[in-house]
């Protein structure tokens, strides 16, 4: 019969098409996870973070994949050129809705590759402040001294400055003392640099220095420069402005407060018993 012919002629061919589709898919797919592996272990002995391997590898799977789906929907008939121009029109309004999406991902992606900071560091970016807990594709989080939970999305955390407080393994303190102008410079100089040899958490190199920085209006400016390790600076920081203001106290230095001095000064005569009023009135009749 003829239609039975037709079915025939149509399982032949469409038969055909589909086993073409079906081995493109499965010969693609396992050339795209080979890819993968290689890609994974090539960038792993770069020594690139673990993040950017996976990123890197995850995204050339899909990649490949895309293309290996568009050659199977051609090998059963289907217009590929069509359907590429629609995939490229719909990326791009896809693209401009989701620029600052898009934005953030790209930072994302340099944070991942070059990081300045990783998951632990205390850092300053973005007008906040604290521990990276976890660095996304999209966003950073951090935790505040406070114990608050900060996202900040990538795109403001590249597009300003970024103090990695934790970068290095030592800091140095920088703090300023105040004392008084009729006390013992060379004293107070001696009792600031006892204090901070005599802690073990003071590094000895570079060694710490105590300086005369300014003359002050009311104070002779004392600048103590200790260096210690990043995880005791806080510590050495609080801990040290306690026992500098003990010894101060016990060895008679005196840390003044701002001041000013009021001179007053009198007139004798008439013109002290005058009001001002009375003043501006006379003034005004010896211009007439």
């Amino acid at each position: 019969m003829e239609w039975i012919d037709r079915v025939k002629e149509w399982g032949v061919v469409y038969g055909m098409n589909l086993l073409g589709a079906a081995v493109i898919l499965l010969v693609g797919w396992l050339v795209a996870k080979l890819i993968r592996q290689i890609l994974r272990r090539t960038l792993t002995r770069a020594k690139l973070p673990e993040a950017a391997v996976s990123f890197i590898a995850s995204l050339s799977y899909a990649a490949l994949m895309v293309f290996v789906i568009i050659a199977a929907l051609g090998r059963l008939g289907m217009e590929t050129a069509s359907m590429v121009a629609m995939l490229a029109a719909a990326g791009l309004a896809i693209g401009l809705a989701l620029q600052g999406s898009l934005a953030n991902f790209a930072a994302g992606f340099l944070l991942v590759i070059f990081h300045p900071f990783k998951v632990g560091d205390y850092i300053e970016g973005a007008g906040v402040a604290g521990t990276v807990e976890d660095i996304d594709i999209f966003t950073t989080t951090l935790r505040s001294p406070d114990n608050k939970k900060i996202i900040v999305p990538n795109g403001k955390m590249t597009a300003d400055n970024i103090i990695n407080y934790s970068a290095k393994e030592t800091r140095r303190i920088d703090m300023v003392f105040g004392i008084s102008y009729r006390d013992d410079v060379d004293k107070a100089q001696q009792i600031l640099m006892d204090l901070l040899q005599s802690d073990p958490r003071v590094l000895a190199d570079p060694k710490p220095v105590v300086l005369v920085s300014e003359l002050g209006q009311s104070s002779v400016n004392l600048a103590a420069r200790p260096w210690v390790k990043t995880a005791d600076y806080w510590d050495v920081r609080f801990e040290l402005t306690k026992h500098v203001k003990l010894r101060f106290d016990a060895e008679g230095v005196s840390i003044p407060f701002p001041q000013q001095d009021v001179h007053i000064y009198t007139e004798s005569g008439d013109k002290a018993r005058l009001s001002p009023p009375a003043l501006m009135a006379g003034k005004d009749a010896e211009l007439q």
